[in-house]
């Protein structure tokens, strides 16, 4: 998988050096970091320098302690996730640009790429008509409160140190709404062994807009899948399959 950046670690600093900043990644982070470290320092590194006018651009911040989460999740590492998050979505967030891959982002992508996507057979390429026929639609506007959103939930970027997750990672972080971060969370790759099914009830969100957002992640991820893109390569066969058949059921209701 190609690399966004390369870290180098020293004496409780990290030092990420930006291998692509495009769509702005090494400002991103730095500003993120800045907002959610004057108000949550105990669950984000701590900015320490930057120079984003360099070639290429970096920043540095201090190390945390942890072990990044992955597999089926614990009952005590679900009540430390949702602790993380809920401070981290009460942080003010309306100067914030918005996260990457926002709903309407999301959508207009989702557009572009199944407008020329070549349509594979068996339920694949019936994910891929479902697809096109849910982009017919309008997409659904922000739900609720603005809220700083991580924007990439792989659960290695939640260290948990056995009492409790810090949250790693911000370089496509920005503002978001509680539905959409929960749908690009339960939707990742790494989280499909996990039942969130109590863990959504306790954020008490509009179910039409989490779903609405479950589909347009789910929708973005069965692309990446396809035959031809990043992603079906670097995953076990029938991933591709998986994926087709959790987003129809999605997008069937």
């Amino acid at each position: 998988m190609p690399q966004t950046h390369h870290l180098e670690l020293a004496e409780g600093v990290l030092v990420k050096t930006f291998s692509s900043w495009d769509r702005g990644e090494h400002r991103r982070e730095w500003t993120v970091l800045q907002l959610l470290s004057s108000h949550i320092s105990h669950l984000v590194p701590r900015p320490i320098d930057c120079d984003l006018e360099a070639n290429p651009p970096w920043v540095s911040m201090t190390r945390l302690p942890g072990q990044p989460l992955t597999g089926k999740l614990t009952a005590a590492q679900l009540t430390g996730l949702e602790s993380a998050l809920r401070q981290m979505w009460a942080v003010p967030a309306r100067q914030l640009p918005p996260r990457r891959y926002s709903r309407a982002e999301a959508y207009a992508l989702g557009e572009a790429w199944f407008a020329q996507a070549v349509r594979p057979p068996g339920i694949a390429g019936q994910a891929v008509d479902a697809v096109r026929a849910f982009l017919r639609e309008p997409p659904l506007p922000e739900s609720g409160e603005a809220i700083c959103g991580h924007s990439d939930p792989n659960l290695a970027n939640y260290l948990w140190d056995g009492e409790r997750v810090r949250i790693v990672d911000f370089e496509d972080a920005g503002r978001s709404d509680v539905a959409y971060e929960l749908a690009t969370l339960i939707e990742h790759l790494s989280a499909r062994d996990t039942d969130w099914t109590g863990f959504v009830a306790r954020c008490d969100v509009d179910a039409q807009s989490l779903r609405h957002g479950r589909i347009l992640v789910g929708m973005l991820w069965l692309n990446l899948l396809l035959p031809g893109n990043k992603a079906h390569q670097r995953n076990p066969p029938g991933t591709l399959e998986a994926q087709a058949r959790r987003l129809l059921d999605l997008i069937a209701g």
